[in-house]
């Protein structure tokens, strides 16, 4: 009775939304032209595939699927899936930012069918907490939820990746003082512990490396929290006293849009920036037509968990094996390609004093435990270098 009334409210919460704006496959959920069976590439039968008809959705958090980031990645990887095994697939997009629309948008892909649900993003815990025992025949995949997170426990019909942020951020920061840069800069989307793992792994990385070449009194970081993930004028501003009053050299751009900023700001003077979660050079230097502005990325495994997931359900038939879990994923090789944290290999502008060689040295080093990188954000950690903080931005 309980999931009953429940669809029956989320439905008349969507009838309503269509009444005020008329056009509410647009601004609540994905057209469903995108991902239908019809646009998908028809696979023939495959004794692999599970004889569960499974449907995939994928609602989106802060941003959207054109964010160049976090929402666009998990987005893509969840079509290219569907489109290459003929599987039924859409988004949802909440009309706001809060957990009652959020939850709206699980029961009304419940309602329209879909039966396994990406959640890509901390946001959706207290999501999560409200709709797991609701739906129990639905296979949620979250990214980024942390146990205890809006009040989040993982049930058997949910598995939760999270990454080991410090290793990629503190490899960003370290290559960032070895390539040459002495006056860098953090700027946050918030303060939440994703971000912060990046950022406070980028400070020890920065550290490091400054220690090894001797040159801690000439190394200085810039530290902020822009209070969101995406680009503003508000931010912009700031960024264009970094860069400009400040001379920062390069900035670690860390939260969905929010590189927009950062970026903008940093083409109008030569500046440099560092990209997240995935490899962002050709979105950075394609949009603002600046060959080399990017100099490398903090890379976490966002496709890569969205694909090893998917596959475990529809075509293996594997889910026990990661039912209920919440797993913290970051090295399992020496060899960086094969890592859920990571630098590009292609993009990075690698050089004379930090090479691929110098880098898989380093990444040898965490994995092999005789390089130790913390992930505690209890506290900003204690560094040699000085660390300018600022009150968020917003």
């Amino acid at each position: 009775m309980k999931k009953i009334l429940a669809m029956l409210l989320a439905l008349v919460m969507v009838m309503g939304l269509v009444a005020c704006g008329g056009t509410a496959p647009e601004t609540t959920v994905a057209p469903p032209a995108e991902s239908t069976p019809a646009e998908s590439t028809p696979v023939e039968s495959d004794p692999a595939v599970s004889e569960v008809e499974y449907k995939i959705a994928m609602i989106t958090d802060y941003g959207d699927i054109t964010d160049q980031s976090f929402n666009q990645t998990t987005y893509e990887a969840c079509k290219a899936f569907a489109d290459e095994n003929g599987i039924p697939f859409t988004y949802y997009k909440p009309v706001g930012n809060s957990t009652a629309e959020r939850v709206a948008m699980v029961d009304a892909a419940v309602i329209d069918g879909y039966n396994v649900i990406v959640l890509p993003g901390f946001a959706f815990g207290e999501t999560l907490a409200e709709v797991a025992d609701l739906y129990p025949d639905v296979k949620f995949v979250a990214l980024d939820v942390a146990e205890g997170e809006g009040g989040f426990t993982a049930t058997e019909n949910v598995y939760s990746a999270v990454y080991q942020e410090e290793l990629s951020g503190y490899m960003a920061g370290y290559a960032a003082v070895k390539m040459g840069y002495k006056h860098l800069g953090f700027l946050g989307g918030m303060a939440v512990p994703a971000v912060q793992r990046f950022g406070y792994g980028f400070l020890q990385g920065v550290d490091a490396a400054a220690k090894e070449l001797n040159i801690v009194s000439d190394v200085v970081v810039e530290y902020i929290y822009g209070g969101a993930f995406s680009g503003d004028a508000d931010i912009t501003g700031v960024m264009d006293v970094w860069y400009g009053e400040k001379a920062v050299e390069c900035v670690f751009a860390c939260g969905g849009g929010i590189f927009n900023s950062a970026a903008e700001a940093a083409a109008k003077v030569g500046g440099k920036v560092i990209g997240v979660d995935t490899d962002q050079a050709p979105v950075i230097d394609g949009m603002f037509k600046v060959e080399g502005m990017t100099i490398t990325s903090a890379m976490k495994g966002l496709a890569p968990t969205v694909k090893t997931l998917l596959t475990a359900i529809v075509l293996e038939d594997n889910w026990a094996a990661y039912a209920g879990k919440i797993e913290s994923l970051g090295l399992v090789s020496a060899d960086p390609e094969a890592n859920y944290v990571q630098l590009p290999m292609e993009s990075t502008l690698w050089c004379d004093t930090f090479t691929q060689d110098d880098y898989k040295a380093l990444v040898a080093a965490m994995f092999d435990g005789s390089l130790v990188v913390s992930g505690d954000i209890s506290a900003m950690p204690t560094t040699e270098v000085v660390v300018n903080t600022y009150d968020n931005i917003k």
